[in-house]
């Protein structure tokens, strides 16, 4: 329900923007904590049983999610030629996650004959970063709305690749 619709029954609009942008601490303390609870054997939600699929592809990460202090404080960049374990794994999950939605429409078929013919999810998954990049990079430096179909057909051209 709009805002707009929400004040004319009466319901006070409420701002939950938040809810939907968790800050950089945010992210790495959620990791962190689904590296923790794993390594312990402890229960996970949903969420955090979907993470931890991609933490234990990811044991190269190990030492950065076991010390909360310092990924807070941990700063990456190009020069540095380190992969930020966080922005890895959240992409990762932003892949899943448009997988299980088929949002934006195709991606589930386009990864998962990506997947196939690669014979892995997760190698499929780093390739459709890739794509995912581009795309992100595009539209900040076009300053339009994220291509959507592009993205699709960049995965899809991987996809059916001659190998």
């Amino acid at each position: 329900m709009s805002s707009g619709a929400a004040q004319g029954v009466g319901l006070e609009a409420v701002d939950n923007s938040g809810v939907f942008q968790p800050s950089q601490h945010d992210v790495r303390r959620f990791f962190c904590e689904v590296w923790r609870k794993h390594a312990a054997g402890l229960p996970l939600d949903a969420m955090e049983a979907q993470a931890a699929t991609w933490v234990a592809e990811h044991p190269e990460y190990a030492d950065d999610l076991a010390h909360l202090d310092a990924a807070l404080a941990a700063v990456y960049t190009v020069e540095d030629g380190r992969t930020n374990p966080f922005l890895h794994l959240s992409m990762h999950l932003s892949i899943a996650e448009q997988v299980s939605i088929d949002q934006p429409s195709g991606i589930r078929q386009a990864v998962q004959l990506l997947a196939g013919r690669l014979g892995s999810l997760h190698e499929a998954h780093h390739q459709v970063m890739e794509c995912l990049g581009e795309m992100i990079w595009a539209s900040q430096r076009s300053g339009l709305p994220p291509d959507g179909p592009a993205y699709i057909e960049a995965v899809r051209r991987r996809a059916t690749a001659r190998p």
